[in-house]
């Protein structure tokens, strides 16, 4: 039994049967899903299209995804019915939520320690389980936050994964402080605006690369103190000289196009954090060039 009410119509959901470009994303009706007694049922508000979704339809070399797949990793939703054990769960019938895009069982040592994505069985929705590109989910409640009074559910469908990835890089591993200085490749990309704000929230001085003038000037809107174009040769001397020598921090997830510009750009006992390689797997690396600067 479940709290609310429970659609017994056809739902549309969003999904691939094949790899592809745009043309093999198929619009089609299934049953909606009845939550279990730990679930709640989500009528999806808004869902984003995030940089992984692309990867996961285009198909991603050495790693299958079964198929047909479900897109979606990140999303808002509203409460329409609790399972019976979820009756209790701080959430209810009618409230918005933002949907979290990361699941585990919660109980490897990883997920106790609050590192769930290290955790064997975690996976992301839309790539390693069906996603979020549905009329409803059933989800357990501890996946669900309450999407705080004020906020669009548009507009925060498009933060959960990339604010996660930022916080993740500049928070978990590097440990920001205030003043230190940042650089953040592709400002404008998901990530990209997030760190911008998340390390200007924290009091740090940021620099920003865009590649081209509008880009440029939605980086500084966000808050980056200096923002370069990472498509002028050399644009690492540009970094030091409005530095003074070079950043604490790099947020890379470009990979071989920036890369060694952008290790070109730590000051000694710099860090360098990367969640990505848009450009590629592969990227080069000087040996003294890390040890003798203690990056």
């Amino acid at each position: 039994s479940a709290r609310g009410s429970l659609s017994s119509a056809p739902m549309q959901v969003a999904l691939i049967h094949e790899h592809g470009g745009p043309e093999v994303l198929r619009v089609e009706d299934v049953e909606p899903p009845t939550p279990a007694p730990d679930e709640v049922l989500v009528r999806v508000l808004a869902v984003s299209v995030n940089h992984l979704d692309l990867w996961v339809r285009r198909g991603m070399p050495g790693m299958p995804i079964p198929l047909p797949r479900i897109l979606g990793c990140d999303g808002t939703g509203e409460v329409v019915a609790l399972g019976e054990e979820a009756a209790d769960c701080g959430l209810e019938v009618g409230q918005k939520v933002v949907i979290e895009p990361g699941m585990s069982s919660g109980q490897s040592d990883w997920d106790r320690a609050g590192l769930d994505h290290l955790s064997d069985d975690y996976g992301i929705r839309g790539e390693h389980g069906d996603g979020l590109d549905a009329e409803f989910v059933a989800i357990e409640p501890r996946f669900l936050t309450p999407l705080p009074p004020g906020l669009d559910p548009v507009t925060a469908a498009a933060m959960p994964l990339t604010f996660l990835t930022a916080w993740g890089m500049l928070i978990t591993r590097v440990d920001l402080e205030e003043g230190e200085r940042v650089l953040v490749l592709g400002g404008t990309s998901g990530v990209g605006v997030a760190a911008i704000q998340i390390a200007k929230h924290l009091g740090a001085e940021v620099v920003a690369t865009a590649g081209n003038e509008e880009k440029r000037a939605l980086c500084a809107e966000l808050g980056a103190d200096h923002v370069v174009d990472h498509g002028v040769k050399g644009w690492s001397k540009e970094v030091k000289r409005l530095t003074g020598g070079g950043v604490d921090v790099v947020v890379e997830h470009v990979g071989p196009a920036t890369w060694s510009e952008s290790m070109r750009c730590l000051a000694r006992n710099g860090r360098l954090v990367t969640c990505g390689g848009t450009t590629g797997p592969e990227v080069p690396v000087l040996l003294p060039h890390l040890f003798m600067k203690n990056l």
